[in-house]
């Protein structure tokens, strides 16, 4: 059966036999006391070979917590003794400092009287010596370590993401800025001001909130199935006698407010899409005001009527 599970495995990186992989090596601290040193553990681990485990020894808690800052362990190991070395409180003090090695308990008495309270400390386990086997001891400290090699990946993945998702907020808001400026107006020549007024002024809110739900749907959907409703939106546009620039000025709010509503996601998408649908408006426009001024230097003529 395991033969045929085998064969039938995807032969990638995750393959047959990624489930029963551990380190090839490992180095590890044990924190004891006097009276049950790291002897026994060393003969056990050096007559196993699943992998090779490099035992270091520290007597005491200040030893251990010592050689934890000073020097780098694949694992941590610690001798339970409630009298001599509470093993609890040496893993809760640790953990509360920050450090995130990987750290068994070893201790007399039962699993199930210990196991929970070890966790509940920050301990990645808890092993009996009387009942477990050095196999089992060695396993348990392997998925301890991939534990929480996993785990610094995902810190890692995670900041890297938070890191694009800000550079890219940064990027947008640098570009609509750029834009904004595309659209200040030089002064008129009797330095009057400005010599278009702002769409938003005189447009209804009614034709800038239809706008603002075009541009979100054009985000989820896309130009395909929304090509006649802007056509319509750019005739209105014409008709009102809004130009190209005050198009942009509409655009550019309504995109700002999208893009603060967005939060911590990602924006690449949405400035891409908006790229284009005021890319597609605007050809819309240019288009119904090069109509009107054909119209317009090429009135439609009355044809008389024949034998007049």
């Amino acid at each position: 059966m395991v033969a045929l599970l085998s064969k039938m495995a995807p032969a990638t990186g995750v393959g047959a036999a990624a489930w029963r992989r551990m380190p090839c090596r490992m180095r590890v601290l044990y924190i004891a006391t006097r009276q049950r040193t790291g002897g026994w553990l060393a003969e056990a681990f050096a007559a196993d070979s699943a992998a090779q485990v490099e035992l270091e020894e520290a007597v005491g808690t200040a030893a251990g917590l010592a050689r934890l800052r000073d020097e780098n362990f694949d694992a941590v190991l610690v001798s339970h003794q409630p009298d001599a070395l509470n093993a609890l409180d040496l893993v809760e003090g640790y953990r509360v400092g920050g450090a995130d090695e990987p750290i068994v308990v070893l201790g007399t008495q039962s699993e199930q009287e210990m196991a929970v309270l070890c966790h509940e400390v920050g301990a990645d386990g808890y092993l009996c010596v009387h009942t477990a086997t050095t196999r089992n001891l060695i396993w348990v400290i392997a998925r301890a370590v991939e534990r929480h090699q996993l785990v610094r990946e995902n810190q890692r993945l995670n900041l890297a993401e938070q890191t694009r998702l800000q550079r890219e907020h940064d990027e947008a808001a640098e570009l609509l800025r750029q834009q904004r400026t595309l659209l200040e107006e030089p002064e008129t020549t009797d330095g009057g001001g400005p010599s278009e007024l702002s769409a938003t002024h005189f447009l209804s809110v009614e034709l800038i909130d239809h706008y603002r739900e075009l541009l979100r749907t054009y985000v989820i959907m896309g130009s395909g199935n929304l090509a006649d409703e802007l056509r319509c939106l750019a005739e209105l546009l014409v008709v009102a006698g809004v130009t190209t620039r005050q198009t942009m000025q509409i655009h550019l709010q309504v995109l700002e407010e999208l893009i603060h509503g967005l939060g911590s996601r990602s924006t690449r998408h949405v400035m891409n899409r908006a790229d284009l649908l005021i890319l597609e408006l605007l050809l819309n426009v240019a288009e119904g005001y090069r109509r009107r001024y054909r119209e317009r230097v090429n009135p439609p003529v009355q044809m008389r009527l024949p034998g007049f």
